[in-house]
């Protein structure tokens, strides 16, 4: 029921941003986190157990986007493609990717990536066990991208951490999201650290 309520809820929004203008998006060759409604969020709450949705709005130089999630335990990267989605596209749209809970006690988690572009969608699930033989784990989820990011490279877009530990958790820093390897020591006390990253091509 969640997984059918999650499509529809895509489709839905996918139309709704191909109704909108540029202006509506943002400027040329950005994203940016989306700016839901409350009754989005709504639906999102109900459906999942936590969600990013990010809005791009490209030129037609742009051929292409990719995004993909990376695994690092203990501040080293373990999986460089947890989950991998890539897609042609030509205009605006949306990368959306959500987690939801199959088994605490086996800590496994369904991610879900997902790009529409000018009406259509593309969108892929994979399985995954967050840590073995950890279960009930905290996490903490955050982005530090801000609004009308220009699209530049490789670009960090999210972040998962998990802790089994009793101490307090806080987001990397902007500065980590700007330069992972550089300011890696932000997520080396965090048994698992997933990672949402995109590019886009010309």
């Amino acid at each position: 029921m969640k997984r059918t309520l999650f499509i529809t809820f895509l489709s839905l929004f996918a139309l709704s941003l191909g109704a909108c203008n540029d202006t509506d998006i943002g400027a040329e060759n950005t994203i940016s986190q989306a700016k839901l409604t409350e009754r989005e969020n709504g639906i999102l709450s109900a459906t999942t157990d936590n969600a990013f949705v990010f809005e791009f709005n490209v030129d037609s130089e742009y051929k292409e986007t990719n995004i993909w999630v990376e695994k690092y335990e203990f501040g080293k990267l373990v999986d460089d493609q947890v989950s991998a989605l890539g897609t042609a596209i030509d205009s605006d749209g949306l990368i959306i990717f959500d987690i939801s809970k199959v088994n605490d006690e086996r800590n496994e988690t369904y991610f879900n990536l997902s790009i529409s572009d000018n009406g259509s969608m593309s969108k892929i699930r994979d399985l995954v066990t967050i840590s073995k033989g950890q279960s009930n784990m905290a996490s903490l989820s955050g982005s530090s991208l801000e609004e009308n990011h220009p699209i530049n490279g490789e670009m960090v877009l999210a972040s998962i951490c998990y802790s089994s530990g009793e101490g307090g958790m806080s987001s990397p820093s902007s500065d980590f999201y700007n330069d992972v390897e550089g300011n890696i020591y932000e997520i080396k006390d965090y048994e698992v650290v997933y990672l949402l990253k995109s590019e886009f091509t010309r």
